[in-house]
């Protein structure tokens, strides 16, 4: 087994040298010629039946080569035997609720989590009644018979809470576990080595790293897959192949923008710790972060995202979105230059108001989601900043 970087060049690249091609072709047909009508018809009801490929493609909607060869390199780089790409991190976790709600109702979920996440889960759209807590020793006692799934997202977003996936896997008993690694990535943190069933991104993020393609990706057994699968060519919400392509291109530099970044990160967030602006800075690989044993454990580095509370609350948050210069005042993360955003105004402002507060949401705090640039041009734009 070849090493996480080569890994990483390589996946999703096996039929190259076959192909002779030396970039991954671009496969852009939305339909594909049927010379054999009963060989065509054992192909429709293949892939419609979740198989990952057939002898013909049918449909784009049901199968496309530039798609599956990026599924196939994440599903590499998690240790997953499938992953299944949607055309969001969002799509994706409709489809996996979809899906489990067809074999109970009750999602039990651990808070925080990505905003839009949380209100998709509280709507109940998705045909799942969501229970919601904030310690993970309390999923044992919230198991129901009619629990189909166990939800945690670790790191979480946007106060890089740590949860042990082992012990919330233990806990779950038979439940599937499904985690949310979006700010780990496959280079930090591998949640199906450590029992998971089932790892989504929103490859948006790091997998894709540049700002330019919108994406999610569920990881599993092929045997989950195949369900997933079912609900995207019924659902019609895949990955157009424009967007596996750039997505695909991410992978090779994943390893070395995660770690880069990664350095960067470690050396602002201590330096905010000092700033006398700052009430508090939440990263996991600060001396004293809750769960940092899990830091070379669980996860081989703290990663990239920093959340720190300004003294000043909201007025203080503001004004830092308002007048950094070298740092993007946006949405979003994991792209190769930084961005700084406001969580109770923007990415959570649809999570109720008591739950934000009970969750360190604080109308002071901003998420850094460091890229990256020299250190100390990042370290210079936010001291004067914070002016």
């Amino acid at each position: 087994m070849h090493r996480f970087q080569t890994q990483a060049v390589h996946a999703g690249r096996e039929d190259f040298n076959t192909l002779c091609v030396h970039a991954p072709p671009l496969d852009l047909s939305t339909t594909y010629p049927i010379a054999d009508l009963d060989v065509g018809s054992a192909c429709f009801d293949a892939l419609i039946g979740g198989a990952a490929t057939a002898a013909n493609p049918i449909y784009a909607r049901l199968h496309n080569p530039t798609v599956a060869r990026a599924e196939k390199g994440i599903a590499l780089l998690e240790g997953a035997e499938a992953c299944v790409a949607y055309a969001s991190g969002m799509a994706a976790l409709t489809a996996l609720l979809m899906d489990r709600a067809q074999h109970g109702k009750h999602v039990l979920v651990v808070r925080p989590l990505y905003g839009t996440s949380d209100h998709l889960l509280e709507s109940g759209i998705c045909g799942m009644q969501a229970e919601f807590i904030t310690d993970a020793g309390q999923i044992a006692s919230h198991l129901r018979p009619d629990t189909a799934l166990v939800m945690i997202e670790t790191p979480s977003n946007p106060t890089l809470n740590l949860i042990d996936i082992r012990a919330a896997v233990v806990a779950a008993g038979k439940v599937p576990v499904a985690v949310d690694s979006t700010f780990a990535t496959p280079v930090l943190q591998r949640p199906i080595e450590l029992g998971a069933t089932y790892v989504w991104h929103s490859a948006t993020k790091f997998l894709g790293g540049h700002g330019d393609v919108i994406a999610g990706v569920v990881c599993c057994s092929e045997e989950n897959a195949h369900p997933l699968r079912t609900m995207r060519a019924a659902t019609g919400a895949l990955l157009h192949p424009l967007a596996a392509y750039l997505l695909h291109r991410g992978l090779p530099t994943l390893k070395l923008r995660v770690e880069a970044a990664q350095a960067n990160a470690m050396v602002l967030a201590q330096r905010l710790v000092d700033h006398p602006a700052v009430a508090k800075v939440h990263y996991p690989g600060l001396p004293g972060a809750p769960n940092g044993h899990l830091i070379g454990t669980q996860m081989s580095g703290p990663g990239s995202l920093i959340s720190f509370e300004m003294k000043g609350g909201h007025d203080a948050a503001a004004q830092m979105m308002a007048k950094v210069k070298v740092m993007t005042s946006a949405v979003s993360l994991g792209s190769i230059d930084s961005l700084i955003q406001h969580p109770a105004g923007l990415t959570h402002r649809m999570v109720p108001e008591d739950v934000k507060l009970a969750t360190g949401i604080t109308p002071g705090l901003l998420r850094l989601s460091v890229g990256l640039e020299d250190v100390e041009d990042l370290w210079e734009d936010l001291l004067q900043a914070m002016g």
